[in-house]
């Protein structure tokens, strides 16, 4: 599978979810400018338009597809097999999971209805899409890969993300094992800060929802909550580019062997050496930081 990205090449079509923004955007256009037919998955048909917009001949939305509504999956499907057809290309040379967004809150305030949806668009979902696809990227020896975050330890407020991520890690890791047979690889792209949309949205909504909270509630949580969003504001300005994100997928598309997990971003490497630590130590950490 691997390759230079040279014109004389077969074309590899790649099917990309959550792309109407952020990282699923910036994947979807860096790989359909490397010879790759990107197959780009939207919620919104206003998204699916400023795709097309962009004229790249190798970068096909498809919509609708939100996650959260499996029913969705098979007209996807339908589009993405037509579309191959079209082409002459005989499978999906990989399945990127991309999609989802998250809440800050801590767990006790949490909006069940924002929690079930995230666990949707980034277990429930994917799982779906896999068993509709995986047909498709066996044909073509192709490959599965994860966007996820850089470690696997609790931060606070943030545990709809993170749950999903300790679960996306268990998917991914059981996967490399049960599709051994075929040698299709599973990889993560584990993110540390990097530049989306994506935190400012979260943390008006968190702004927003900390105005609706009880007396109660602000007295319990408001201060802490005040002072992890203040953080999380420094942070974000020393958020890494996109495309640091879309090279590394790239990278894992193109090298005959790819590894397991790739990280990428502001602090992931940090993030990815204190998971190496005992569980006890972390959580010592994590609380120290209040």
């Amino acid at each position: 599978m691997a390759g230079n990205g040279s014109p004389s090449e077969p074309a590899r079509a790649v099917l990309v979810t959550g792309c109407s923004s952020g990282i699923g955007r910036a994947v979807a256009l860096y790989l359909a400018r490397r010879h790759f037919v990107v197959l780009a998955t939207v919620r919104k048909a206003a998204d699916a338009e400023s795709l097309r917009a962009l004229g790249e001949a190798d970068l096909v939305p498809i919509y609708p597809l939100d996650l959260t509504r499996v029913e969705q999956i098979p007209e996807a499907r339908a589009q993405v097999e037509r579309e191959l057809e079209r082409r002459g290309i005989a499978g999906l040379a990989a399945l990127v999971n991309n999609a989802g967004g998250g809440s800050i809150a801590p767990i006790e305030l949490m909006e069940l209805s924002g929690l079930q949806g995230e666990l949707s668009a980034r277990i429930l979902g994917p799982v779906a899409l896999l068993q509709a696809f995986l047909p498709s990227i066996r044909r073509a020896s192709g490959r599965i890969i994860w966007i996820t975050t850089p470690g696997l330890f609790p931060i606070p407020y943030v545990s709809s993300i993170h749950a999903c991520d300790f679960a996306v890690n268990c998917l991914a890791r059981t996967l490399r094992l049960e599709l051994a047979p075929w040698r299709i690889p599973t990889v993560m792209i584990r993110c540390g800060g990097i530049q989306t949309p994506s935190p400012e949205r979260t943390a008006r909504e968190a702004e927003a929802a900390m105005k609706g909270w009880s007396e109660e509630a602000r007295s319990l949580y408001g201060e802490r909550m005040t002072a992890e969003l203040e953080s999380l504001s420094g942070f974000d300005r020393k958020r890494s580019d996109p495309d640091q994100v879309a090279a590394a997928v790239h990278r894992a598309l193109t090298v005959s062997r790819p590894r397991s997990r790739y990280q990428v971003g502001h602090l992931s490497r940090a993030a990815q050496l204190a998971e190496l630590l005992p569980q006890a130590l972390v959580d010592r950490i994590m609380a120290s930081r209040r």
